[in-house]
């Protein structure tokens, strides 16, 4: 059975804190929405801008596959397995916070923001050593095609995480179509329009929508405008 949810960008949670921009697609912090939970194992979506210099400070995770994805400037990072890096466009960092970590996150800039998603994934193992890893991706081949940044394969291009989870991103010219086959069977697609505007199976999305289909083998992408796409591959039942 085909199941789809659709969330209008301007229908996210917003928290604004001065230093701090957050729009959340689902419950996060002080915004909570019993209708938007999560979508099967994709427990958040927050599109992030931290203004210069500004940043969270160290603070404890734990169980949660995270993943962070620079749109715009230097994002520097610290954590209590002692790496410090910075992350940039192009960038996919993956943290599994396993049986605990503390990490903080600044905008290294001190005159441009820095504008960041960040995900978080239920993991499909509990307690594990934590994890982290950071590589860089060559945008160009996301043009006119869907580039691999996630899978559960280590040996798999982009990162990988402790779940059965494939995320692509595309960049794709005004009326360029494809099809995306999902990999593994009972999993549901999470799209998140980056820019532009787009048909998914039929539905319209426009920049920052995000729109959510289960019950399918694969899915029909076509961009009405230049567009830019997240496409994330989840289990839906956990």
């Amino acid at each position: 059975m085909i199941k789809t949810i659709f969330h209008k960008a301007d229908t996210r949670g917003d928290a604004n804190h001065g230093w701090l921009h957050s729009r959340h697609t689902f419950s996060f912090a002080n915004y909570h929405h019993p209708e938007r939970m999560n979508f099967g194992a994709l427990r958040v979506l927050n599109d992030d801008t931290v203004e210069p210099g500004m940043g969270f400070g160290a603070h404890p995770h734990d169980n949660m596959e995270i993943i962070s994805i620079p749109l715009e400037g230097d994002l520097e990072h610290r954590d209590s397995m002692g790496n410090i890096s910075v992350i940039r466009h192009g960038d996919i960092q993956v943290m599994s916070a396993g049986r605990g970590i503390t990490h903080s996150e600044y905008n290294k800039s001190s005159d441009k923001p820095v504008k960041f998603l960040q995900i978080w994934v239920f993991p499909n193992k509990r307690n594990v050593i934590p994890r982290y890893d950071q590589i860089t991706l060559n945008p160009e081949e996301r043009h006119n095609a869907l580039q691999q940044i996630l899978s559960p394969d280590p040996n798999d291009a982009g990162v990988w995480i402790h779940q059965k989870a494939w995320f692509h991103m595309g960049k794709f010219d005004k009326g360029y179509s494809t099809v995306y086959q999902l990999k593994e069977k009972g999993n549901g697609v999470y799209a998140f329009l980056l820019d532009g505007t787009m048909s998914i199976n039929g539905q319209h999305l426009n920049t920052r929508d995000g729109f959510g289909i289960s019950g399918i083998e694969t899915i029909s992408i076509q961009a009405e405008s230049n567009a830019e796409l997240l496409l994330m591959e989840v289990p839906i039942h956990l």
